[in-house]
């Protein structure tokens, strides 16, 4: 009898949690609770063939949802952030076990050295963090998210249909979130003031969503020369996404979405002409002169806005013509709150105040005059830019760190880009660093790149440009074929 059991563990025990689920969900009525088999029969494929498994959790972030709790002081988004701990745990294991499954080459790499030095930053912000449990949950959250987009993909990416897959695994669910989202917001005649109710709790809010749509739109540009030769079906299909695309990207009502696609078209252009080396010098020059005009003598109090005429405006177009004349209540709460950042670094110039401390921290530090209807920020939160939220949170040096991490994404792109002979290569790499390039506009505006849905198109191009560099200087003889070493497939 023992040895029968032993035999048929995996149908016993497959078969007790299925009734089990099946009581708790009658005594409950929890509708969670029947997902735990499905959740039972993912671990074991994860234990039989990992690849597999991670495919199908990339298939799950479009449409994975945050649910709160506890009073809404707590939140997990379903099903892909319990899949990325296994994952995080997995890695942990196996690279424990035999750290030389990370090549020299890959530690070698400069943008995985960039990487490596952030996350140290991080780390030492999250030491001498002035709230540190929520440093610490921000420091677990940056570690699976790394692990799963970042480095998993060495061992994912290995031929043209890899990238291939990953482009439908994206998309597929993608575009159903975006039709879900459109056909919602047609019953509510796509009114601007109605975006948000428009999500449907597939995302965050409506810039989430825009971001996530337009940093996936370039691909689907890149997709369209691959298409030459497959038929006129086929390149009807992807016209009618690329169309449903942009008729997405419109109704979104995101002004940063479409500031990123053009930025992005600038930097794809630059690449093929051999400039993208000028382009975030230039950036960066800009923002410094625009630093120096308004600090001195504080220039900037001009720019205070008049608090009963800067409010959200009803109509999109109204919103544009406020946003130039500076009516625009977002863009002046994002004024109020880059002030009180600028002004909060000086006290911590080089650990912060830890990662998620940002909002309460910043309001002693915020000028009144630049106060709008949305000061009292009931939803906490932060910066609203990306270099603002490094320096204030993790201090001048992880700030510096993402600069320099931008330039160098640019610059090895272009690189590689002009390494490669194969039109299959060269569309993917220009695609991947304009897919990068749009949300750095859009992190520009806010600070989402340690979302799920966001991390997933910004660290798997990321983690592309380093095994396309290797791939590419392999392929002209500039490197030997030291691949890195193969993951089993299996880890039974």
């Amino acid at each position: 009898m023992l040895a029968s059991i032993k035999n048929n563990w995996f149908n016993i025990g497959a078969f007790m949690l299925l009734f089990a689920s099946i009581v708790i969900f009658a005594w409950t009525g929890n509708y969670f609770v029947l997902a735990a088999p499905l959740g039972f029969l993912y671990f074991v494929l994860m234990g039989v063939n990992w690849k597999s498994a991670w495919w199908i959790f990339l298939f799950s972030i479009p449409a994975s949802v945050q649910i709160n709790f506890s009073n809404d002081t707590m939140a997990i988004t379903l099903p892909d952030e319990p899949l990325m701990w296994v994952f995080l745990l997995l890695f942990v294991l196996v690279w424990a076990r035999n750290p030389n499954h990370l090549p020299k080459w890959w530690w070698k790499d400069s943008l995985v050295f960039i990487i490596v030095l952030q996350f140290i930053a991080t780390l030492v912000a999250v030491i001498f963090s002035q709230m540190v449990f929520f440093s610490f949950k921000f420091l677990l959250a940056k570690s699976w998210l790394l692990v799963c987009f970042f480095v998993l993909p060495l061992w994912i990416f290995r031929e043209k249909k890899d990238y291939i897959r990953g482009f439908y695994v994206l998309l597929v669910p993608m575009l159903i979130t975006i039709i879900v989202i459109l056909i919602h917001h047609a019953t509510l005649h796509f009114s601007f003031d109605k975006v948000q109710k428009a999500m449907s709790g597939l995302y965050y809010n409506h810039v989430d969503y825009s971001t996530v749509i337009s940093m996936f739109f370039p691909l689907l540009i890149v997709a369209w020369p691959m298409t030459k030769g497959k038929g006129i079906l086929v390149r009807l299909l992807l016209a009618s996404v690329i169309i449903i695309f942009m008729v997405a990207l419109f109704f979104a009502y995101a002004r940063a979405a479409y500031f990123g696609i053009v930025f992005a078209i600038v930097i794809g252009l630059a690449m093929r002409m051999r400039l993208v080396n000028l382009i975030m010098p230039a950036f960066y020059g800009m923002i410094i002169l625009a630093f120096c005009y308004m600090v001195p003598n504080n220039k900037y109090i001009e720019f205070r806005p008049d608090y009963n005429k800067t409010y959200m405006h009803k109509n999109f177009a109204d919103h544009m013509i406020a946003t130039f004349r500076g009516k625009d209540m977002s863009s002046m709460e994002r004024l109020y709150r880059w002030i009180a950042a600028v002004r909060m670094s000086q006290d911590k110039p080089v650990t912060g105040y830890g990662p998620r401390s940002f909002y309460y921290f910043y309001k002693p530090y915020a000028v009144t005059s630049f106060q709008t209807y949305v000061s009292r920020n009931k939803e906490h939160s932060t910066t609203h830019n990306y270099f603002l939220y490094m320096l204030v949170e993790q201090g001048w040096p992880a700030m510096i760190l993402y600069a320099i991490l931008i330039y160098a994404i640019f610059a090895k792109a272009q690189r590689i880009y002009h390494r490669f002979h194969e039109k299959f290569y060269r569309l993917v790499t220009i695609g991947i660093t304009m897919t990068i390039a749009v949300g750095f506009i859009n992190n520009f505006f806010s600070e989402l790149i340690e979302t799920h849905k966001v991390a997933a198109l910004f660290y798997i191009p990321l983690a592309l440009l380093v095994v396309l560099d290797r791939k590419s200087k392999v392929d002209n003889g500039l490197a030997k074929d030291e691949d890195a070493k193969e993951i089993p497939t299996s880890i039974a």
